[in-house]
């Protein structure tokens, strides 16, 4: 049995939120949840935030015990990006591209 969360619109670049995913991935939800909770980053916050939705899905809805949840799955994909733009050199328009993340964590029972 699975349980998914994901966080759609996010407002932080895919690039820096994979950093801190990356070290989630494969490992229990208790050991995720102490990783996550000790970074110093904006993007931990809010993949920790995913992280404890899914975990409370499974609870939940399925019925599994938190102690024999592992993270199946946790991957970042870009979502939409908002175009700005600031005068650069001469008066010409820079455009700065404010990027958004879609987080999505699955978690299961180990077998």
């Amino acid at each position: 049995m699975e349980a998914k969360a994901i966080a759609k619109g996010v407002r932080i670049a895919p690039r820096k939120a994979r950093l801190s995913i990356d070290l989630i991935r494969g490992k229990s939800v208790a050991e995720a949840d102490a990783i996550l909770e000790n970074l110093s980053t904006e993007a931990s916050r809010l993949i920790r935030k995913v992280l404890l939705s899914a975990t409370a899905n499974a609870e939940n809805n399925l019925e599994l015990k938190k102690e024999n949840l592992y993270v199946k799955e946790a991957y970042i994909n870009e979502g939409r990006t908002m175009k700005r733009g600031r005068a650069g050199a001469k008066g010409r328009p820079d455009p700065i591209l404010k990027r958004t993340s879609h987080i999505t964590i699955v978690v299961s029972e180990k077998n």
